[in-house]
């Protein structure tokens, strides 16, 4: 028989984080702002990780061990540490961008037991989160190579809908393991010829020094390429491609290919039955063509706060139109990319959120008067200086509903001051900052807890005030879209 006393040994040793007795290990975490005591046993034989990293640092004249980790927050580290002495991970209450950096530090430390569990639970429990930053998930799992289910979910997503990642602005920066998964998959959803343009242009992108003009490229530059593309070119299907396309398209490029294969690509367009050397890969395989989602179910998961008529009207503001656009005819795509009742309150969340995205929306619901106030920001939220910037495009608004007649635009007068970013140090507290026109604030980190908007303008960087209102007021909800242009 084998009794077994988990739950308390855990318990003990839980007890020891807080044992300032004889800890020999220091972790900074925060940007030094933080930090937490260990032992180097406990740690050693919980993670090769730290077992490697502490071999290799000299203690003090105190004999003790720092570790700095200045981009890691002190939330995340304290359940690492817990998990470490434990076994214990709570989960309750966290918001999902919370578990998926979780999930990327314990990959880190070489927490592989927790790592995969928090990649299982967001697959199966947090779906919708992972579409809704589907970008941001995308690029980050490809670069840290660990997370082969998480890049079979996101995979199965792509090559459905390609569009997603070769047409994207930044499709040149994506992670080679990315674009060779998705070359490997016999059932990505586009023309042979289509991939072979895109994989040649992230391969001249990944070698700026290549010549504009391809006939000013030399022997050694189309080396370079095929260099570059050696894990890529084995998984186009050159023998499924048409003679105009091989002409076209394969014929400029054919000095990166094999001399074997590139003969046996002509070979097969005029033999086709006759044996080859090189292997020939199968077709991509056409999926069935799946129905669209009903009109009802995205007018449902497009706002909580704002309508079609609000978003025709932003819309004709962003492009300066001096008549509203009708709603059946909005140039915008508004993609929601953060709600407060289903992301989360906290101010740090709104920047983990809306970091690197430009051209976006931000409304808000104020509690107790239906107003709807909000702004536009035309430029890339950046949280990692507090830095003031300028455009001449941003505009403050309160829209109109049941109870206020008339929308009020205000458009930015001082552009230099027309967007404030906050660092990592005060983002616990400010969220969205238009130019001192309209802010979400709170001291309590949580923007429902407390009056955290505040309209004043008070030092005129936008036309007018947007609030009839008091300067400070709570809010019940609030929103964020990214503004895409449809084509």
């Amino acid at each position: 028989m084998s009794l077994k006393f988990f739950d308390k040994l855990s318990q003990n040793f839980i007890e020891l984080i807080n044992d300032k007795d004889d800890y020999n290990v220091i972790i900074d975490v925060e940007n030094k702002e933080e930090s937490f005591t260990a032992h180097s046993n406990v740690l050693k034989y919980r993670s090769s990780y730290f077992r490697k990293e502490l071999e290799n640092i000299q203690p003090n004249e105190n004999n003790i061990k720092i570790i700095t980790k200045p981009s890691i927050s002190s939330k995340i580290f304290d359940v690492i540490l817990n998990y470490i002495y434990g076994g214990i991970v709570n989960l309750e209450k966290v918001e999902t961008r919370f578990i998926f950096d979780l999930m990327l530090i314990a990959n880190e430390f070489e927490l592989e037991e927790l790592s995969n569990k928090l990649e299982t639970i967001l697959i199966k429990d947090k779906a919708s989160w992972l579409k809704t930053h589907f970008s941001l998930v995308y690029r980050t799992i490809f670069v840290k190579e660990n997370f082969k289910n998480l890049e079979n979910f996101c995979n199965d997503i792509v090559v459905k809908y390609p569009n997603l990642i070769f047409d994207s602005s930044d499709f040149t920066s994506l992670p080679e393991s990315a674009l060779v998964s998705l070359l490997k998959r016999d059932d990505l959803q586009m023309k042979e010829v289509e991939i072979w343009d895109y994989v040649i242009k992230w391969g001249i992108t990944q070698n700026p020094t290549l010549p504009t003009n391809l006939g000013d490229w030399t022997k050694e530059n189309f080396l370079t390429l095929k260099t570059t593309l050696q894990q890529c070119l084995p998984h186009i299907r050159y023998f499924h491609i048409t003679n105009i396309e091989i002409h076209d398209k394969f014929r400029p490029y054919k000095k990166i290919l094999d001399k074997q294969l590139w003969e046996d690509i002509n070979q097969h367009l005029v033999a086709p039955d006759r044996p080859i050397k090189s292997i020939i890969l199968p077709a991509r395989s056409v999926l069935v063509t799946e129905l669209p989602p009903r009109i009802t179910e995205l007018k449902e998961s497009f706002s909580t706060i704002i309508s079609e008529d609000h978003a025709a009207e932003i819309s004709s503001w962003i492009d300066r139109k001096t008549v509203t656009y009708s709603p059946t005819n909005i140039p915008y795509k508004f993609e929601l990319i953060l709600c407060g009742t289903r992301d989360g309150f906290a101010p740090q969340t709104f920047w983990n959120i809306c970091q690197d995205h430009a051209c976006t929306i931000v409304v808000a619901k104020v509690k107790g008067t239906n107003e709807i106030i909000g702004g536009y920001n035309p430029l890339a939220w950046d949280g990692k200086n507090t830095k003031l910037m300028e455009t001449k495009d941003s505009f403050i608004f309160s829209l109109k509903n049941v109870n206020i007649q008339n929308s009020i635009l205000s458009r930015v007068k001082d552009t230099k001051r027309a967007i404030l970013n906050v660092s990592q140090i005060y983002q616990k507290d400010y969220g969205p900052y238009f130019g001192f026109g309209f802010s979400l604030y709170s001291d309590k980190s949580n923007f429902n807890l407390d009056n955290v908007g505040y309209c004043d303008n008070y030092l005129n960087c936008y036309e007018k005030r947007i609030k009839t209102s008091s300067d400070r007021f709570s809010i019940d909800n609030y929103e964020v879209f990214k503004v895409i242009r449809k084509p």
